[in-house]
């Protein structure tokens, strides 16, 4: 069931790099937000294991962009969810609090 949940996040994640243009940028407000670099956080998000440190740098690097990550509704299911709360948190990053 697990592996069903990672197959899916990571098919919506590529979908939604294509939807938009390639590369996942989200909007221009978003410029440099790229959903498609957490891709490598399937695990973590969709399976609740423990992030890789490749994980947590891609979360890393992707921080500014959670609450739109959150609002779009192609992401918001994923970002939204325990799993990936959890798995920022491990990384030692701080959530974000989104108006």
């Amino acid at each position: 069931m697990m592996m069903m949940m990672r197959k899916v996040l990571v098919l919506v994640l590529a979908v939604a790099m294509v939807a938009s243009g390639g590369g996942g940028v989200v909007g221009v407000a978003g410029a440099g937000c790229n959903a498609g670099q957490l891709t490598v956080c399937a695990g973590a998000i969709a399976g609740g294991a423990r992030p890789t440190a490749a994980c947590c740098s891609s979360l890393r690097a992707q921080q500014g962009c959670f609450c739109q990550f959150a609002k779009d509704p192609r992401y918001g299911r994923y970002v939204n969810s325990p799993n990936a709360r959890k798995a920022v948190s491990s990384c030692g990053i701080a959530l974000p609090t989104c108006h």
